[in-house]
């Protein structure tokens, strides 16, 4: 049997509507204001600092044919090495306060007192969250190396591991990568067909200005049908298809 994807919809939006203090979207709102402000000082920091008069004594280089002088003088206006440094470490922060928002979602789902305070407990598995999210990286840049395909063969494959690992801190990064590549051994496909039927919020999130609106319920309505998708390949959640074996039944063996 298929996953009902409607069914799983309707029991997100469920959820966010029924959720009590505090609400899905208010806490999805406060995620998305920090991932804006980090994405706003991302770009003051890394932005090229000239102005007019710059560009054109660029282009003069430039055109005269002085192409050393005109990228060593295009380096000059490049933002400081510190710079780089600061907007590495806001990421960073980012990345961890994802996995606090995952830790909201999944305590909302399963009624274990959701709140605020959620959005920081992902600094309690703090390097193991960074590195988790190191090898993911490098294994879907290797994958991607080979081709497109499998690279995102590869990102289904991992998408599980943050799950796995914020129920199970004490477990590696590398055991997570294992256990979510047995968790989707079956299921790429329908996680991606999921990603498909969300498409248009994604389309309309990205749109210029107005996107933001849009990403105020796209951002929550997203994270909890993916957490829910985590609960259903549990057992814990239960539509048609759903998995008939929990987590830490799976067979890790690469």
């Amino acid at each position: 049997m298929r996953l009902d994807r409607t069914a799983l919809k309707h029991r997100a939006v469920e959820i966010i509507r029924n959720s009590n203090r505090p609400k899905v979207i208010t806490v999805g709102l406060v995620y998305l204001l920090l991932s804006v402000l980090v994405g706003l000082l991302s770009s003051r920091l890394l932005g090229l600092n000239y102005s007019e008069a710059d560009a054109q004594r660029y282009l003069q280089y430039y055109a005269a044919g002085n192409y050393d002088y005109a990228a060593e003088y295009l380096q000059r206006l490049a933002p400081p090495s510190g710079s780089y440094i600061i907007n590495m470490l806001l990421n960073i922060v980012m990345t961890v306060v994802s996995a606090g928002f995952v830790i909201f979602l999944l305590n909302t789902i399963r009624g274990n007192s959701p709140c605020f305070g959620n959005l920081l407990d992902g600094f309690g598995m703090f390097f193991k969250v960074i590195f988790l999210n190191i090898i993911e990286a490098v294994f879907i840049s290797l994958w991607s190396m080979l081709f497109i395909f499998p690279g995102i063969v590869a990102f289904y494959r991992y998408s599980q591991a943050i799950y796995i690992l914020i129920d199970n801190p004490e477990k590696s990064p590398m055991q997570c990568i294992r256990e979510s590549k047995a968790m989707m051994r079956g299921h790429k496909n329908e996680l991606f067909m999921l990603d498909l039927s969300l498409i248009g919020w994604y389309i309309l999130s990205a749109l210029p200005v107005v996107g933001y609106g849009f990403k105020v319920w796209t951002v929550p309505y997203s994270g909890m049908i993916k957490a829910l998708y985590y609960e259903y390949l549990c057992g814990r959640e239960s539509y048609p298809g759903a998995a008939s074996h929990r987590a830490d039944s799976f067979n890790v063996d690469i």
